[in-house]
């Protein structure tokens, strides 16, 4: 089985989280990292407030349509404490970014374990985030928007990195 870690940095929206982990599963990721202020379901043991518990998982539920229970969620209040345990793992680790030095991701020759890292919609991610990373990747945009919504970048990223391995 090929390993494949999201990490989800900073995300505003729960149904973007959802409609991430419905991917995750329908691609054999095995495991999504939220992170910062990214929302995310009922985790065993949640210290969170029951209200905010509740209202993240009904919200990512509505897109994950049960992925929510089917892929394993973990939180990290901090992304580069999430890409430290990763490292440590001997995890890869893959930013999904538009920058000057960003790879193709269609001519990207993934190395697995792996973690992909993407970010605020708006934001991006950060470049303390950046500097972590063996390798940013893009997806190229061929109209007139600059980007994808970050649901729909995770899934194309998700597919190519896997497609690679024939899995």
């Amino acid at each position: 089985m090929v390993q494949l870690t999201l990490i989800l940095h900073d995300l505003r929206s729960a149904h973007n989280v959802g409609a991430i982990l419905r991917s995750a599963d329908a691609t054999g990721v095995e495991r999504v990292i939220c992170s910062g202020s990214t929302p995310y379901p009922r985790l065993l043991g949640d210290t969170r407030d029951p209200i905010v518990i509740n209202r993240n998982t009904r919200a990512i539920a509505k897109t994950a349509l049960g992925a929510e229970r089917s892929v394993k969620v973990e939180h990290f209040d901090d992304t580069l404490a999430a890409i430290g345990h990763l490292r440590a793992q001997k995890y890869t680790i893959y930013g999904l970014e538009q920058t000057p030095k960003s790879t193709n991701l269609g001519s990207l020759s993934p190395r697995f374990p792996a973690a992909l890292i993407v970010g605020n919609e708006v934001a991006g991610l950060p470049a303390s985030v950046l500097a972590t990373c063996d390798t940013v990747t893009e997806i190229p945009q061929r109209g007139t928007k600059e980007s994808l919504n970050v649901s729909v970048a995770a899934g194309i990223a998700m597919y190519a990195l896997l497609d690679t391995t024939k899995a």
